[in-house]
């Protein structure tokens, strides 16, 4: 069998030299029927490895019990069969614009900042995980004629903390596990971040978008000896909610990726194929400069990232320049593209007619409702993903009065003895117009994503302080949570009590549900005109999430999902809804 070793200047495969070209896929934001297609993609474009993290989150909802661990398994069976080489980056913990980073919101809920730490519990529950998903990666490592050559350890670490001894336990833990392919670490290219997050012994890669010649002489520094590598190349960037869309100008993306690979250095480009935050899974930021600790600035559900293989899965301009530079490092010519994947037929215009308001979808998919002093957090109620109610009582009689949310994440829809009263945001978190007592409050709050960098990465979500009215708090709340899974078991929503829509039109937030036919499946957007912010399901298929706010204006359909004949949609607004969906 081969191997694969760090040599002083050069990656080895069976002693000989071999510069790594690789692309970043993240598997669990692409359909798995569209795997072969994806990958065959980058082999076209002059790859010889796909990169891919594994979102720990996604795969262990709750401790001991798993869901789809076996993926990342199959993926780099995908690979294999595509020639290509893997490189796998288990985490624990990702970033990647993911919910949480990939943390559990069940560890990070209970463990806080005792996360990302030599903290024996956290630990614990890390080598529970690594046990349960690292065998799959070690019986497909290169030495057992599988396509695995490199593993990481932890990410970016050196933009988070400094504990070098959670770092090589990790790096035991790895090896416990079967882990045999070189190690790695990346981080910036910047003193504090490699010094922070780089382990004596374990290959030292840099991540930028920029700047190759100065990036490497700063990680050069560091590590004066062994093969350079870009582990994280920024072709691209990813979209927040409310902000414009974001673009790289393809040829100064072709010219990087020419200046890193004249350095002698290996490649992984960052994205490749970015593919789609289904189901909710999209991650935020936190403004406020180099600190992150300043406005959430929740991610699209679009992965596209401006890659060269986009959302879609065609070649963009940028894939023809980056082809052209790959093409100078290649033995013979490169592959040709493989077939487009289909795309759908006519436009197809959907009525919602049936809907069931918000009450009544909590009423049958909702958790357990708890009463409490003060608010419970998502954490506490165990919602990863999803909404929460909370009620609350304002005592009377007494005057209007200012009514607030002390530490609110991230926004609520305010309701009054049951009539809308306006949208809160942890930056504006007083209602407009005063409120007198007694009254009712019914405030429903939507988790746009955890953190997943910086120094805020796993806070919590929901109202982690509490509803006031005027300087005085509101005790005495009661809250039940709404997770976005419950719409995926078997035959829940059939137990919705649908009817009309309301008489106003379809204005209310709630679940709305139509069928419509499809004559030739494939490939589709679906735009959502004058909709507002929610989920949408096709086929039982969570999408994502949808906000008029933009920049993204329409979500992605994966061909598979559709079929022949009757399908279903689902869209569950959660502030003031259209009345139709086009597919297209």
């Amino acid at each position: 069998m081969a191997e694969f070793t760090v040599g002083d200047a050069d990656f080895l495969l069976d002693g000989r030299p071999v510069r790594l070209l690789s692309g970043a896929l993240h598997y669990f934001r692409v359909h798995e029927e569209q795997w072969d297609h994806r990958l065959a993609m980058l082999r076209a474009m002059g790859l010889n490895c796909v990169e891919t993290y594994v979102p720990w989150n996604m795969h262990e909802p709750e401790p001991g019990r798993y869901a789809d661990d076996a993926a990342l398994g199959r993926f780099l069976d995908a690979a294999h069969r595509a020639g290509l080489w893997a490189i796998v980056r288990p985490g624990p913990y990702i970033c990647a614009e993911w919910e949480n980073g990939g943390l559990p919101h069940w560890l990070t809920g209970r463990l806080g900042l005792r996360v990302r730490t030599e903290d024996p519990e956290y630990l614990g529950h890390v080598e529970r995980w690594f046990t349960r998903l690292l065998p799959q990666v070690a019986e497909r490592q290169i030495g057992r004629g599988g396509p695995v050559i490199m593993v990481q350890v932890e990410n970016e670490y050196g933009s988070y903390g400094t504990d070098q001894g959670y770092l090589r336990q990790l790096v035991d833990l790895l090896r416990s596990c079967g882990v045999t392919v070189p190690l790695f670490t990346s981080d910036g290219p910047e003193d504090h971040m490699l010094t922070g997050g780089s382990v004596p012994g374990v290959l030292a890669t840099a991540n930028f978008g920029s700047g190759a010649r100065e990036g490497f002489e700063t990680l050069r520094r560091h590590q004066p000896a062994g093969p350079l590598m870009c582990m994280e190349f920024w072709c691209g960037w990813f979209d927040h909610w409310g902000a414009d869309h974001v673009v790289r100008d393809p040829a100064d993306a072709a010219a990087t990726l020419r200046e890193i690979l004249e350095c002698g250095a290996s490649v992984n480009i960052y994205m490749a194929h970015g593919g789609t935050n289904f189901a909710g899974w999209s991650g935020a930021n936190r403004g406020g400069g180099d600190l992150h600790m300043g406005e959430l600035q929740p991610d699209v559900t679009s992965y596209d990232y401006g890659a060269p293989v986009d959302e879609f899965g065609r070649p963009t301009r940028k894939f023809w320049l980056f082809r052209d530079v790959l093409a100078l490092y290649q033995e013979g010519p490169l592959p040709e593209l493989p077939p487009a994947p289909a795309l759908f037929g006519a436009p197809v215009q959907v009525e919602l007619t049936e809907w069931a308001p918000l009450g009544d979808v909590l009423d049958v998919l909702g958790g357990t409702e708890a009463e409490t002093p003060v608010p419970a957090s998502f954490e506490q109620l165990d919602v990863d993903r999803g909404l929460v109610r909370y009620r609350v009582g304002i005592p009377g009689p007494r005057k209007p009065r200012p009514l607030s949310v002390a530490g609110l994440r991230d926004r609520a829809v305010v309701y009054v003895d049951g009539v809308r009263a306006g949208v809160l945001s942890g930056e504006h978190a007083v209602l407009a117009e005063p409120v007198a007592g007694p009254a009712a409050v019914e405030l429903w709050v939507e988790s746009l994503g955890r953190v997943n960098y910086g120094p805020l990465m796993g806070e919590t979500k929901g109202i982690t302080g509490g509803v006031m009215h005027e300087r005085q708090y509101l005790h005495g709340v009661r809250s039940r949570g709404l997770r976005l899974d419950a719409f995926d078991e078997a035959g829940a929503v059939a137990k919705v009590p649908f009817r009309a829509p309301a008489g106003d039109g379809a204005a209310a937030p709630g679940l709305y549900r139509a069928t419509f036919e499809v004559a030739v499946p494939g490939d589709a957007e679906l735009e959502l005109p004058g909709w507002t912010r929610g989920f949408v399901w096709v086929n039982g298929f969570n999408l994502g999430r949808y906000w008029s706010a933009g920049p993204q204006h329409t979500l992605y359909v994966p061909g598979p999902v559709l079929r022949e004949g009757t399908n279903e949609v689902w869209v569950l607004e959660l502030e003031a809804a259209g009345t139709s969906v086009c597919l297209g």
